[in-house]
């Protein structure tokens, strides 16, 4: 209706109509009405079978409820939660690594102070445990590498000895071998020397001059 007052005339009556019809409906028929009407100026005008309006509004919620739907903003809710819990404790450690580390220290009580106190000692303690365990276990690896270099030691003079031996010996062998050899080739000239009666050419020259003395015998017999 483009008049504007017929169309709040019409207005009017016609949510007048509807207004009495949600009654009747309601009262004829013992059913749950809940009618809600906004003018086009924005004022709200209600009609409700039941007490009150919410719990009708509640019903029609839960008869059209949407699991996917009504999921959604409860997983919101938990992850949001989940968030606040995370940031109270990553604050929560962020302030006390900086009261390790001896900043922020002015709003401590002295109670909060002493259990700080307390905590660094025994953080302390547990770092000098770990530092001398592992100082000993560091003390205990050096102490087998050096036994194993110690026995390598043994072994590799141990083979030394051995082959310095075994070359001793080869050469002891050569050089008795070689004064051998040169008695063997001064032996025949002794013997030549020392029986010079074996040599079949002085026997010879001795045959002939006995011969030759024999004849110089006869010729003087003849002459005389």
């Amino acid at each position: 209706i483009e008049n504007k007052i017929s169309r709040q005339v019409t207005f009017a009556k016609r949510r007048n109509g509807l207004l009495k019809k949600a009654y009747e409906l309601s009262l004829l028929c013992d059913a749950e009405v809940a009618l809600i009407i906004f003018s086009g100026r924005g004022r709200l005008f209600e009609f409700s079978s039941s007490s009150c309006m919410y719990k009708t509004l509640e019903r029609y919620r839960s008869c059209n409820y949407n699991p996917q739907e009504a999921k959604a903003p409860q997983e919101s809710e938990i992850n949001y939660q989940e968030y606040l819990k995370l940031k109270t404790r990553v604050e929560f450690l962020q302030t006390t690594q900086r009261n390790i580390l001896g900043e922020d220290l002015g709003p401590l009580s002295m109670k909060e102070l002493v259990q700080l106190e307390n905590q660094i000692e025994i953080s302390l303690k547990q770092i000098r445990s770990r530092k001398n365990q592992m100082l000993l276990d560091q003390h205990y690896d050096l102490k087998n590498k050096e036994q194993k270099l110690q026995d390598l030691n043994k072994d590799l003079r141990k083979k030394l000895q051995e082959t310095s031996g075994e070359n001793a010996l080869h050469i002891s062998w050569e050089e008795g071998g070689h004064s051998g050899a040169s008695g063997n080739a001064i032996e025949p000239n002794q013997g030549f020397l020392q029986h010079p009666e074996n040599d079949s050419s002085l026997q010879i020259g001795y045959h002939q001059q006995a011969y030759m003395d024999q004849l110089s015998n006869e010729d003087m017999g003849a002459h005389h």
